[in-house]
């Protein structure tokens, strides 16, 4: 049937038998279609206008289009923005004082680099080598300079000194010497011990043209509960951008003022932070270390995080036992492992060696743990209690992270390998690492399985050099055993590397 104007009318076989039907669904597509039509070309403008800052500039807009929170790009074949920040644009601040100098001042020396690096040791009063003729830089040190005076701000904490006023003002002392081409100002104590190249790689991950507070909270929860959470701790070091330097040094002063109460030097620039609403971005690679006893089980279960810093070396035992001195026992690490390949200074690795039962967790450029039987990487990769709380009537409760007892059945006891020798084999391209079995005195183990102190004399590791360990997402090395002891065989050959694909620690 044919419908014309609404009216029956004849069959006609030629014609179109539903008119307002087709109509109808014509008039529904139109406004569909004109609106993917205009959503499309709005869609390839703003594509197009999103483009236009990585176009072809000078090289001075080209640093200045974006801002983003971090460094890095997509583009594998794009630069990161950063990538030229080094130790020319960080100037330290390390608070001292003349009473401890003789001593603390070789820890400085480990790990400056004169001629590389800019920064200043801040005294309370001239030491000798205001009076010799040689500069320090021929010395290992940075420049010397006595901090000005603070007596005209308030200090009342009843059982604290108000030195703290002087050290919390290092920063903004330092900016005001107005140096060129800073972008970090990086505060430490004359017993911290920084890992220089470390802490470039995670200072330029961040845009320097931004205020950031960059460091790490101390390892007991009680000194962040009676201090503060929110507070980086100077002695692990911690990093401020220029912006924020330069806005701490404009307000400090009367800041100070505003708290006369405060314990210390660290709780006063933590305020002024408070103030100035910037918040601590924390990094785990700052340690402040405020324990005592042993680092040990700390150290061979180091987050994954590159390390930046250690502190308090003086009320622990040297990282490497039987060394004369605790800086000569840091001398043996930044001469070997941090000279070949800083990245991956003790990072831990953990493996298994199937056939004599044995569990392997290698921090590299430090030492190798194993131990008897089976143990879980959930386990491993928590720092046994080889150290005691800074506050020493406190238990294991009082750490601010999760830790294990130590073990009590001398056959579970960890044999621990200590680095003897660190080198670099050109012809495998390969780093090089020797460990030997630190001999103590160890109560007699009557499980009839594989004894270490009798079969396993060294461990040598394998681990091909890696810069770029920190460019890529977190994530522990794998190591793999590829020789086992046994026979006439008194050493045990590992690889450490990134993991192959499928690969993890598998008990």
């Amino acid at each position: 049937m044919k419908y014309n104007n609404g009216l029956l009318g004849h069959k006609d076989p030629s014609a179109d038998p539903y008119p307002l039907r087709r109509r109808l669904m014509l008039f529904l597509l139109l406004p569909m279609l004109s609106f993917y039509f205009l959503y499309t070309i709005n869609l390839v403008l703003s594509s197009a206008k999103y483009r236009e800052p990585c176009a072809t500039t000078t090289s001075a807009a080209a640093t200045t289009t974006t801002t983003n929170h971090l460094s890095f790009t997509n583009d594998s074949n794009t630069k990161t923005k950063f990538t030229e920040t080094g130790l020319q644009h960080i100037v330290f601040g390390i608070a001292a004082s003349a009473r401890l100098w003789d001593k603390r001042k070789e820890y400085i020396k480990v790990w400056w680099k004169p001629n590389r690096m800019r920064g200043f040791v801040w005294l309370d009063k001239p030491v000798s080598e205001f009076n010799s003729t040689v500069p320090t830089h021929q010395l290992g040190l940075p420049m010397l300079r006595v901090s000005s005076d603070t007596s005209r701000f308030r200090y009342t904490h009843r059982q604290g000194h108000r030195s703290a006023i002087r050290l919390s003002r290092i920063v903004a002392e330092t900016h005001r010497l107005s140096l060129p081409n800073v972008r970090w100002y990086v505060m430490g104590d004359e017993d911290t011990v920084f890992v220089p190249d470390n802490l470039v790689r995670t200072l330029a991950k961040f845009d320097h043209r931004q205020m950031y507070y960059i460091g790490s909270n101390s390892e007991s929860h009680l000194q962040n509960i009676y201090f503060s959470y929110n507070m980086a701790y100077g002695g692990g070091g911690f990093a401020i951008s220029r912006p924020l330097a330069q806005a701490l040094a404009s307000m400090q002063d009367g800041c100070l003022n505003r708290y006369p109460a405060l314990y210390g030097s660290d709780d006063r620039i933590q305020a002024c932070m408070a103030e100035l609403g910037v918040p601590l971005t924390r990094h785990p690679g700052f340690h402040q270390y405020d324990v005592y006893g042993d680092l040990l089980g700390l150290l061979l279960a180091h987050p994954v995080a590159p390390l930046i810093s250690l502190h308090h070396l003086d009320v622990v035992q040297p990282i490497f036992p039987n060394s004369s001195t605790r800086a000569v026992a840091l001398k043996k690490l930044f001469a070997g492992p941090i000279m070949l390949d800083s990245a991956g200074v003790m990072q831990q690795s953990i493996c298994y060696d199937k056939v004599n039962r044995l569990t392997v967790s290698v921090s590299w450029g430090f030492a190798v743990q194993v131990v008897r039987g089976i143990m879980s990487p959930r386990e491993m990769e928590m720092p046994a209690r080889t150290f005691l709380n800074w506050y020493r009537r406190a238990d294991y409760t009082a750490y601010a992270f999760n830790t294990r007892p130590v073990a009590r059945n001398p056959c579970q006891k960890p044999y621990v390998y200590y680095l003897s020798e660190a080198r670099y084999d050109a012809a495998k391209r390969t780093t090089v690492t020797r460990y030997d079995l630190n001999n103590t005195d160890r109560p007699a183990c009557r499980w009839k399985m594989f004894d270490p102190a009798e079969m396993l004399d060294h461990i040598v590791v394998y681990k091909k050099l890696d810069s770029g360990l920190w460019d890529r997402s977190p994530r522990r090395n794998c190591c793999r055993v590829l020789a086992t002891p046994g026979g006439d065989e008194s050493s045990m050959t590992i690889d450490v590397g990134v993991c192959r694909e499928g690969e993890f620690s598998q008990i």
